[in-house]
């Protein structure tokens, strides 16, 4: 099958996202389709461009229109539809319904074209609430045409449990991995069980909820024994500074713990895995019902257990609830039980390999043909 896997932002060799887009990308060439990524970005000129597999197909120029019209214009991705023969459209949401979208995806309908969108975080109206006006006004956007949007699907890509969103049936996978990424755990041997260091890896909003891992130190802190190992929290990835001066200082005020908070701010690679090495269990979101969240099969959860880490969320995620390796917080705001990881950690046995073993099936080649095999049920 020809596929045009379309994302309405540019990249970054920083983010996760733009990782995972093309873990995508590389999983359905896998599995024999012909796939061409469809993506926004700046020349070396500083145009404005709209590309197609490093190839300019639309160049805006520069200044503010430049940045209005790739915003609205869509009649090139159209136009590379239909002369390079194009079966299905694979987009990824952007919370940017509108009615110039709207009219592209009616036009790929009228030519044959299969669309499908993924919705990557269902729902997600509230994530919205605190962040600059600008984008709230485009969910408010999103909301007014959302619904005119998604009919013209042929289903919508999620990764929660809900079967129909916003009036589209849907295709429920989970997030994927790819192996040969992502190296197994190994722990230093100097690792010592007079202390324990735990790793969060996330560009954190509040819906990580670490500062209930926090909170959850400092309690611990305030009331261990000299018999109980210090417990030391890394958490790698950019912290916005309103949340570290309104969220995080004040909890590392209070309980005077700055010394068992680390903040490393981004890493890849090497330096990644170097610090995942010097920790015993990891953190994942503590905070989805902030967001409205109950089911959600997120991109680190498969990143942990395909290292080979034990973990803590607390979601609801039918991979994962009932692993051996995995601690299910409390989805709500109390302090995170710090003794309870401690203890967890003492008894835990399983090897890094055997957890990798348990998300084999959760390869990012098998998760895209899931949505390739339904899709033909559904347009036979």
């Amino acid at each position: 099958m020809k596929i045009l896997f379309l994302v309405y932002h540019g990249f970054s060799d920083h983010s996760g996202i733009s990782k995972k887009i093309h873990y995508q990308v590389k999983g359905l060439r896998e599995n024999g389709h012909e796939v061409h990524l469809c993506y926004y970005d700046f020349s070396p000129e500083g145009h404005r461009c709209r590309y197609v597999d490093n190839e300019v197909i639309a160049d805006y120029g520069t200044g503010m229109m430049a940045g209005l019209y790739q915003r609205l214009d869509y009649a090139a991705i159209c136009q590379y539809c239909l002369v390079h023969h194009i079966e299905l459209v694979y987009a990824r949401c952007f919370q940017n319904a509108n009615p110039i979208l709207i009219r592209f995806f009616k036009k790929l309908r009228k030519a044959g074209i299969h669309a499908v969108t993924e919705i990557p975080t269902y729902p997600y109206d509230t994530e919205f609430k605190n962040f600059e006006w600008k984008m709230r006004v485009g969910l408010k956007i999103d909301q007014l045409f959302r619904n005119s949007l998604y009919p013209l699907m042929d289903a919508v890509v999620t990764f929660s449990d809900a079967e129909e969103i916003f009036g589209q049936r849907t295709i429920r996978i989970s997030n994927g991995v790819d192996f040969e990424s992502i190296p197994l755990h190994h722990l230093q041997p100097a690792a010592s069980s007079s202390s324990l260091h735990l790793i969060g890896v996330a560009e954190v909003h509040p819906w990580h909820a670490f500062d209930r891992l926090i909170a959850g130190i400092g309690e611990y802190e305030s009331q261990k024994s000299d018999q109980q190992p210090d417990v030391y929290f890394h958490v790698v990835g950019g912290v916005h500074p309103s949340h570290m001066n309104n969220v995080f200082k004040p909890l590392l005020d209070k309980y005077q713990i700055h010394d068992k908070v680390i903040f490393h701010g981004q890493l890849f690679g090497d330096a990644l895995t170097e610090v995942f090495n010097q920790c015993q269990f990891a953190i994942g979101s503590l905070g989805r019902h902030r967001s409205g969240i109950t089911v959600i099969k997120t991109l680190k959860n498969r990143e942990y257990a395909t290292r080979g880490i034990p973990f803590i969320y607390s979601e609801q995620d039918s991979d994962f609830d009932m692993q051996p390796y995995v601690m299910k917080a409390p989805a709500d705001e109390s302090p995170i039980d710090i003794q309870k990881i401690v203890d967890f950690v003492r008894r835990f046995t399983m090897q890094p390999a055997d957890i990798r073993k348990t998300v084999e099936h959760l390869t990012w080649k098998n998760q895209m043909q899931k949505v390739i095999d339904k899709l033909s049920r559904y347009t036979d």
